[in-house]
């Protein structure tokens, strides 16, 4: 039988997670291994100035106090899974809000999938873009758009085989629309973000600074075939952008290389 592992940034009891569960419980074995509060944005973290305790929720259902994604992925590969009968995917998700452009940086959501692809297993990370700083996705969306991607993508691969060579995994973003305003699929190359400086300085009641970080709103340079991810959500279709661990620059070499020449 099939075997999918699953995490979430948002926690072991996010509502992302539980509709992700049970889109593809038909399709496989279900193991999940996620943090036990939310771990939005701390990006392919590995804890390692502390114990992590592994517990189990249910059956083949976990959570690690204050992991990350990247924890649970690595944990679990190397403690759950006997050599020779390790997962057929790692699917990290369903994530409330976008994950795209340089964003994926950041993701908690992206890590575990990175993290799977850098332990030889293929990989997905799926999230939900929503609107209004997600303020219009609670218990009571049924996240059915999402849940049919997902259940296709990974029924295509359990079927015939991962579309990507190693250390490469899909990063899929679901416009805020019903699946009947769906436009379709797009693949997408990641857009190029823009920043803005939402910090938030505050005084406690002893007098000493702190900061909030707040959420920046989405807004990117267009591309010039409007290809990227955030054009596809924007015009309703759905975003499936392969990503790839090198950062090395390629085109730059040859230029660096005469750089270092001419000191």
């Amino acid at each position: 039988m099939k075997q999918i592992l699953l995490t979430n940034d948002d926690g072991f009891d996010a509502i992302g997670l539980k509709a992700l569960v049970k889109a593809l419980s038909p399709l496989a074995k279900i193991i999940v291994v996620a943090p036990a509060r939310n771990k939005s944005a701390c990006g392919h973290s590995l804890t390692l100035d502390k114990p992590l305790r592994l517990k189990s929720v249910d059956d083949d259902f976990y959570k690690i106090d204050d992991g990350t994604p990247t924890d649970c992925i690595f944990i679990s590969l190397n403690n759950l899974f006997k050599e020779g009968y390790l997962p057929d995917l790692v699917i990290s998700g369903i994530n409330i809000g976008a994950n795209m452009g340089e964003d994926i940086t950041y993701s908690g959501t992206a890590a575990g999938a990175m993290e799977a692809v850098l332990q030889g297993i293929p990989a997905i990370a799926i999230s939900q873009v929503c609107k209004n700083k997600c303020q219009d996705i609670n218990d009571n969306w049924n996240f059915e758009l999402a849940r049919k991607t997902i259940a296709d993508v990974a029924r295509q691969i359990l079927e015939g085989e991962f579309p990507l060579p190693k250390r490469r995994f899909l990063n899929i973003n679901i416009p805020p629309v019903q699946i009947k305003d769906c436009k379709g699929i797009k693949i997408t190359k990641a857009g190029f973000r823009e920043y803005g400086n939402d910090t938030h300085r505050h005084l406690n009641p002893r007098g000493e600074e702190f900061y909030w970080i707040g959420l920046h709103p989405l807004i990117w340079q267009e591309s010039k075939d409007k290809d990227c991810d955030f054009e596809a959500i924007k015009a309703n279709y759905v975003s499936i952008t392969p990503i790839m661990l090198d950062l090395t620059s390629y085109e730059d070499i040859e230029k660096l290389n005469n750089w270092i020449k001419e000191k």
